[in-house]
């Protein structure tokens, strides 16, 4: 299996921001033309995209959908994508409009059954499960809900056990403490993961820095790696990573 970066976008009032630990009172603007953005992407040798939508991820309702076709259209990048994705109607629509892989998250954790079906209805391959943790005070490692914002007594092991089970193959594991702070991925969380779901796609995102964190990842058996701030405050070349 080879690693792949995945360049991410995160879109929130048709601007690419990031937020810092999942804190939408804490965002970094820029650039107001995500079109651009992803397309400078594929220039640089970029395959994949990471295409969030900040607005549907706290909400519901995916709003990004003539961005999704705009940029699936070019044909360079394959479209990797979620935000506010609460139906089966929704997957679908992702799918029309250009989407290779749909993200979802919340309805992952609330009701996993549902989504269940839709790894049977689609193919497990097009559906990647993105359970973001926070580790709690006794250390372990819990769901929250929305966009993050939104706390649950859910256990991360405890449901991916259940997805694994139901024939999952993609995961996509933030660490939301260290996501957009730049001080290094979780290695031993992925570590950790790797051991428990060797068959598993994981994909790590959260604090990605450099190339260096990049080979880490790869080198303990993750499928790929999501990075947004470093290469959006140009700490990391894409060229640099994609060489990973």
């Amino acid at each position: 299996m080879s690693f792949v970066v995945y360049p991410a976008i995160d879109v929130r009032g048709g601007r690419v921001v990031r937020l810092r630990q999942g804190d939408y009172a804490h965002e970094t603007h820029y650039s107001d033309d995500p079109i651009a953005v992803a397309l400078n992407y594929a220039q640089r040798g970029a395959r994949w995209l990471h295409l969030v939508d900040l607005d549907a991820a706290r909400k519901g309702g995916y709003t990004l959908a003539p961005l999704l076709r705009s940029i699936a259209t070019d044909g360079r990048l394959c479209m990797q994508t979620g935000g506010g994705v609460r139906s089966a109607d929704d997957v679908q629509a992702l799918f029309n409009a250009g989407a290779q892989r749909v993200v979802v998250g919340s309805v992952a954790i609330r009701d996993p059954d549902t989504v269940c079906q839709w790894l049977q209805r689609f193919g497990a391959n097009r559906i990647v499960l993105a359970l973001d943790t926070r580790r709690d005070d006794d250390g372990i490692w819990r769901l929250p809900l929305r966009g993050w914002t939104q706390s649950s007594p859910i256990e991360l092991l405890a449901l991916f056990d259940h997805y694994a089970a139901a024939g999952a193959q993609h995961l996509l594991c933030t660490d939301i403490a260290r996501d957009g702070m730049l001080g290094g991925p979780n290695v031993d969380l992925y570590t950790l993961l790797r051991r428990r779901y060797p068959a598993l796609a994981i994909q790590a995102s959260g604090g990605i820095r450099d190339a260096r964190d990049l080979a880490k990842l790869r080198d303990i058996g993750c499928a790929g790696a999501i990075t947004g701030k470093a290469l959006l405050d140009g700490a990391l070349a894409v060229e640099e990573a994609l060489a990973c």
